[in-house]
Parts: C-alpha cells; structure tokens; sequence
C-alpha cells in the first residue's frame, strides 16, 4: 500500500509518499512545496495542485492523508490553509483517491502512544519506522511522512476520517 501524506499549507504544504509492505515501511518521497506570500492566491493553488500531480502521477497512492487543521482564533489561516486543500481535494478527485484525515492528537497516538506528544518525538518514529538518517526536516515534511504512517497504522481498524 502507498499512501501520499500531506501537512497542508498555502506556504508551506508538506508532502510524504510511505509504501507498506507487510509490516515494513519505506520513504519513498519527501518533498517540501512552497508558495510566495506575494504571489496571487490562484498562482499559489496552482503551483500546489501541479506538484500533487506530479507526485501522484509518479508515485500512484492507493489513498491520501490530510492533518486535520484545528484552528480556533487564527479565521484568516484556516481560510488559506482551505485554499490548499481546494487543490487536494481537486487532485484526489482527478486521480479517484478518497482522503482521509487525522487530527495532530490521532497522529501522536499512534506514532509515539502519547496523544500529547511533542512533535520531536513524532520526528523521531518517524525516523526509526522509515529507518532513516535523521529526523526528517523541515517540521511540514517529518509531520506529512507521520500523517502517511497514521493511516497505515489506522488502516484495517476504522481509525481514519474519511473526508
């Protein structure tokens, strides 16, 4: 199974391709997108959606993962951070894959058996599951590569939100 996780952002969108094969998990793409703050909002949507294209086209997830944003005072964030996930839903959509999402807690559970733990340690299982070097940088990549092992580890037991 491959799965394509995603830290959405208009920003910075983080994004983590893991395939599972039995009970062993390999990276098989990291990659961080980033947007200008100057450019308009639709160039910004679009160079998200193009860089989902080509990593779906590439890589051909059975399923994406969103982190489920909670922002309670922050109207303008969640209103951007809604713009690019117009663009992966658009791409889930043009590809026939259903998205699911976790919240940062579900995430945390499962990677370190903690609901509150701090995102180091998230990094750092991500890093001993994928067997890698070192933690993966920056924060919106390691948090797209945890978000993709969430629904692997979820999947099976009704844990994911299908969005």
């Amino acid at each position: 199974m491959i799965v394509l996780g995603i830290d959405p952002g208009i920003t910075n969108m983080g994004l983590g391709v893991v395939e599972q094969s039995g009970k062993a998990h390999r990276l098989l793409h990291a990659r961080l997108v980033k947007t200008a703050h100057s450019d308009p909002a639709p160039q910004r949507v679009g160079e998200i959606f193009q860089n989902l294209r080509i990593v779906i086209a590439e890589f051909r997830p059975q399923a994406i993962a969103v982190e489920e944003q909670f922002f309670y005072r922050q109207n303008e964030l969640s209103y951007k951070v809604g713009w690019a996930m117009g663009a992966v839903f658009i791409a889930a959509n043009e590809w026939g894959l259903e998205v699911y999402g976790y919240g940062p807690m579900k995430v945390k559970q499962a990677l370190v058996g903690y609901g509150h733990a701090e995102k180091e340690q998230v990094a750092f299982m991500v890093r001993a599951i994928l067997g890698l070097k070192e933690n993966p940088k920056p924060t919106h990549v390691a948090d797209a590569l945890a978000i993709a092992l969430t629904h692997l580890f979820y999947l099976g037991r009704g844990g994911g939100n299908r969005i």
